[in-house]
């Protein structure tokens, strides 16, 4: 009884609104919010705010209009693509226009109010740094072995382009992302010479592998770095990177300070990756062995049926 009188008190303080609050964007409707949609009390004329519901609802209109900016790149002609710039919600604008509207109690119509967020790799930094030569590797692969060869085409096709900025860490499977069939990849039911590739994803161990060869041959801080059990023909005894997404991983730092540039392709059997940055960069290059320029051996792994 006594929290049913206080109620009715506090009710009868309240401004009573039916109005609501129109949120658009690039002029289109996104969604229509009642002042007790995100108040304490969810009675028309409500003047409390709950933090928890507004929170939420910028929650999703943050995911409504967010599009990440996109950095230049170079396509496979060397033509440099341009950089797109990307927008965010405004959540501090955003959450005072909720705010207005609950204390005010009249309608209301908005923009959802936005940020640009420019992206780290522009056009001009990309020509900049694409100039000098400071790292290289080539490794040759089975193009015949078709889902092998199209796991390493897609990953090289994800690592290419990439920029590693002065004293920036490069995590490959940060860079590369989760092995998945709903990205692409598939089943490369082989085994290379120690390297059992019957998972979705095999072949990408020859990415990381080469991509360590370039980055050391360059120079760059190797921060982690894990071999096979067995050895893999496909580069010199010692020189791999075994990669998996639940298990190690290939990371390495840039020491100098300018940009490096990551540049990869396989084309036919062959995968090259080579590393660039600014003509007056100052880079002390290492001196690493070839790969074996021979087809890695390959044996059709069975399924046991276990």
């Amino acid at each position: 009884m006594i929290k049913a009188v206080i109620l009715s008190a506090i009710l009868t303080l309240l401004p009573v609104s039916h109005h609501p609050l129109f949120i658009e964007s690039d002029g289109q409707l996104v969604t229509v919010i009642h002042r007790e949609d995100i108040t304490l009390l969810p009675v028309p004329g409500s003047a409390f705010p709950d933090t928890y519901k507004v929170s939420n609802l910028l929650d999703s209109l943050e995911k409504e209009v967010e599009a990440p900016p996109e950095n230049a790149k170079i396509d496979g002609s060397g033509t440099i693509v341009p950089e797109k710039a990307g927008i965010k919600l405004d959540r501090e604008k955003m959450e005072e226009i909720l705010y207005s509207f609950i204390y005010s109690g009249k309608p209301l119509r908005t923009e959802i109010p936005t940020k640009t967020i420019y992206p780290d790799v522009d056009s001009e930094l990309l020509d900049h740094i694409r100039t000098r030569l400071i790292g290289r590797y080539r490794t040759f692969f089975n193009g015949g072995n078709k889902e092998r060869a199209h796991n390493i085409k897609l990953a090289t096709e994800t690592l290419n382009g990439k920029v590693v900025f002065p004293g920036e860490t490069f995590s490959f499977n940060k860079a590369i992302g989760k092995r998945t069939a709903e990205r692409g990849y598939m089943k490369a039911p082989v085994i290379v010479r120690g390297e059992l590739s019957e998972g979705i994803g095999g072949g990408i161990c020859q990415v990381s592998s080469t991509l360590f060869n370039a980055a050391d041959n360059a120079g760059m801080s190797i921060l982690q770095r894990y071999s096979h059990t067995k050895a893999v023909t496909y580069v010199p005894s010692g020189r791999d990177a075994t990669v998996s997404w639940y298990g190690p991983d290939f990371v390495f730092k840039n020491p100098y300070s300018q940009p490096v540039l990551i540049r990869a392709n396989a084309y036919g059997s062959t995968l090259s990756v080579t590393l660039y940055s600014a003509p007056n960069i100052e880079f002390k290059p290492r001196s690493i062995p070839g790969a074996p320029a021979i087809l890695p051996e390959e044996t059709t792994f069975k399924n046991s049926g276990r």
